[in-house]
């Protein structure tokens, strides 16, 4: 299995949608693959949520890593995080 390697732009992106790194793989591991612009992919996972994200609770919450496939490792761009 290819590793999984996140930015720092990606990092930075976690802390600020509120993903975490476990979240990111798990949704390339196991999520819905989609092409994306430039030969990138993004892979969707929707995970039970039930928190408060800001001033808002919410029951899902989408994980959407956007991904360069390297012949040796994934290679996270960047992570939108969306709340159901």
């Amino acid at each position: 299995m290819k590793p999984v390697v996140l930015t720092r732009h990606a990092r930075d992106r976690c802390i600020q949608r509120g993903a975490t790194e476990a979240d990111v793989i798990a949704a390339i591991r196991t999520g819905s693959r989609e092409s994306a612009q430039r030969g990138l992919w993004l892979y969707r996972l929707n995970l039970e949520y039930n928190r408060a994200w800001g001033d808002n609770t919410f029951a899902v919450q989408q994980v959407v890593p956007v991904v360069d496939e390297e012949q040796e490792r994934f290679v996270v761009i960047t992570v939108y995080v969306f709340y159901f």
